[in-house]
């Protein structure tokens, strides 16, 4: 069995304005080309991009080279026979680029580079939603009418799902002096917009959702083969030896997963407790267990659209900003780990899983345990949407319990009056 599974081309409804757009900024001239600065803002309100990190690539309008670089490299020099004397750091016609891993020399880093490719999403942490680096291009236009603009941008971030338009010149980039008394201004700036399609960067979701609530004692689970079908080669059970082998959590090159056998196969799986119903509130745990053993998820996170999430009161052991795409509607919202004591979801095992609750006040017009009402409308995992259970499988509340819980909420109420009374 196969799940049916659509997306958005590339337009996420939960965070419309979503991009990375990577911006050059050309700060000075040289006898032969120019220095410039390219930054990569990930204006992404809750997708980022982990290790090992994004992957930059263009083509030169012309026969362009690097001459030289700092806080970023190029994979291959390409050849460069033509030159004598003063090899350049890459002769290729489509250079790639990769950002320096932590810890290199001082003289070989610049601002926002050296983090090994990672790029954190802007509504998690902006100042880590940065990355940039210096090269000087020779061979190239020496001022704003002669200079070409570099052309077929691609981005990995690590793996493929980002679509890069054409570079657009812009008006300058205005800069602050230290001491913010005096304003200087790029030579000429040009920017690239990325937009990230869930479609184009896998086959199958990279996770699903499970359900299950007070008020029924059966759990909801991922549909079947929602992220691929289980066979001989791809998993590994639970208590399988080849667990125990040194070095099995190395991630590989290409980075292949090793996912524990599931039903679903999924790498993450996301579920849903609705745990308790009050006078006034109603209480939620969720919980995201990761099954791949050779994957740790560093600032995962979990954003959830449901209608009461505009009405949040306390969120025990994550982080939680609400998202508002749309002003008039509040109810999706983004969960992420408290820094330095779960902002890591371990590889598959016993620590593979971070779990909170939540406390939810209710909306007297609009709440209600039927028809699977407190379940949610949509859940992403790092930014790619999870597949939910088909409507039809959801817990149902009966209406017989439902008329319980009034009765039971009513005998307390009742109860606890008779007793301040009597007090």
């Amino acid at each position: 069995m196969h799940v049916l599974w659509f997306d958005a081309a590339a337009f996420d409804p939960l965070d419309p304005n979503g991009n990375i757009t990577i911006k050059w900024d050309i700060m000075s001239w040289t006898p032969d080309g120019y220095v410039a600065v390219v930054t990569l803002n990930n204006f992404q309100m809750y997708r980022h991009i982990m290790s090992p990190g994004w992957t930059l690539g263009w083509t030169w309008a012309r026969r362009e080279v690097i001459w030289s670089t700092v806080g970023a490299q190029a994979t291959e020099q390409g050849d460069c026979s033509r030159f004598k004397g003063n090899i350049p750091h890459s002769c290729k016609r489509n250079p790639t680029f990769v950002d320096l891993l932590p810890g290199v020399p001082y003289n070989q880093q610049f601002t926002n580079c050296c983090k090994g490719g990672v790029l954190g999403a802007w509504g998690q942490d902006p100042s880590s939603a940065v990355s940039a680096f210096q090269l000087s291009v020779g061979l190239a236009g020496t001022s704003n009418r002669t200079v070409r603009l570099p052309r077929n941008f691609t981005l990995l971030g690590p793996g493929p799902g980002y679509t890069c338009g054409r570079a657009r010149v812009v008006p300058p980039t205005i800069f602050l002096t230290p001491d913010r008394r005096r304003k200087t201004q790029a030579l000429m700036t040009w920017n690239v917009t990325c937009t990230y399609s869930q479609i184009l960067a896998r086959k199958y979701p990279s996770c699903c959702v499970s359900l299950s609530s007070f008020y029924n004692d059966t759990v909801v689970p991922c549909p079947p083969c929602t992220c691929g079908c289980q066979t001989k080669d791809n998993c590994v059970k639970s208590d399988s030896k080849i667990l125990s082998m040194v070095g099995v959590n190395t991630p590989k090159k290409d980075n292949k997963p090793l996912l524990q056998c599931t039903r679903h196969m999924c790498p993450v799986r996301v579920h849903w407790h609705v745990q308790r119903n009050y006078k006034d509130y109603w209480r939620v745990k969720v919980s995201t267990t990761n099954f791949n053993y050779r994957m740790n998820y560093t600032l995962w996170t979990l954003v959830v659209q449901h209608p009461n999430l505009n009405n949040v009161t306390q969120v025990f052991s994550f982080d939680y900003k609400p998202l508002v795409p749309y002003e008039s509607i509040n109810d999706t919202g983004m969960f992420y780990g408290l820094k330095f004591f779960n902002d890591k979801l371990m590889e598959a095992g016993p620590f593979g899983n971070v779990q909170s609750e939540m406390l939810l006040r209710k909306d007297k017009n609009t709440f209600t345990l039927k028809e699977g009402w407190a379940f949610p409308r949509k859940v992403y995992f790092n930014g790619d949407e999870c597949q939910l259970p088909p409507p039809d499988a959801y817990q149902f509340l009966p209406n017989s319990a439902y008329q319980n819980l009034l009765s039971f909420s009513t005998f307390i109420s009742l109860f606890i009056f008779f007793l301040i009374a009597v007090w």
